[in-house]
């Protein structure tokens, strides 16, 4: 698949990269166990909070939260690849867990009947560049609640051996390049005690925060405003720099 550098995520290329990829994803996603598991380490979940999955896929990363959460708590998992939020419904059944709902919709889109106290987004790079999406899940979380996203990033220039397995990783599992240097900064507009760490060599980013208290207008206008205008240029962490 052709991934750009500058265009915004399109959801119908992701639906189709990932309906091909279905079969094969949990072996692919099991380099990054480790790094899953720093992320909802990171939730601080605790038995009867809700916590929102932002691009579920396979569900990989329910056993986890449902372990934070108990059976007490509530999940919800957005996903809007059908075959892949099709494995997640399964990997409930089997294990017989009643109280995680999927939604089988774009982030952006999804109806989440929950107030949760966490959110994850676990490699999401595109939903993470994508301000409507962001804001719906926004809606849907407390004050305080604790977020952390996770994914590719860009390394520094000079890691180029770094930068040439982001790259190719990025061509299987994002539909654009754009925001690769801190994919986070969208999701920063949210949050406040903002951390960002990195694991594999630079390769990845784990962002955490929480929810800020009082809503900034300026903020969500800026979001919405760069929604509807063209993408800026890629930066100078682009691959044509890193490779």
């Amino acid at each position: 698949m052709t991934v750009h550098p500058r265009t915004p995520p399109d959801h119908r290329a992701a639906r189709d990269q990932y309906r091909r990829r279905a079969n094969v994803y949990d072996l692919e996603l099991s380099l990054f166990e480790p790094v899953r598991r720093r992320a909802v380490e990171r939730l601080a979940l605790r038995p009867g909070d809700g916590v929102i999955d932002v691009g579920c896929g396979t569900g990989l990363s329910l056993p986890l939260l449902r372990n934070a959460v108990d059976a007490a708590g509530r999940i919800v998992g957005i996903e809007q690849c059908p075959e892949m939020i099709e494995k997640a419904r399964q990997r409930v059944r089997q294990n017989g867990w009643n109280n995680i709902a999927l939604i089988d919709a774009s982030a952006e889109d999804a109806r989440i009947a929950l107030t949760a106290d966490a959110a994850l987004f676990h490699f999401t790079h595109d939903i993470l560049r994508e301000p409507r999406a962001l804001d719906n899940v926004a809606r849907n979380l407390r004050p305080g609640a604790h977020v952390v996203a996770c994914g590719l990033q860009w390394a520094a220039a000079w890691a180029w051996p770094v930068n040439l397995f982001v790259l190719g990783a990025a061509r299987h599992s994002v539909t654009s390049l754009e925001g690769l240097d801190r994919p986070w900064s969208l999701l920063a507009e949210y949050l406040d005690d903002l951390q960002v760490d990195t694991a594999m060599a630079g390769a990845v980013f784990i962002a955490s925060g929480t929810m800020r208290r009082q809503p900034d207008a300026h903020h969500t206008h800026s979001l919405n405003e760069r929604a509807r205008s063209p993408q800026p240029a890629a930066s100078k962490r682009s691959p044509a720099n890193a490779v």
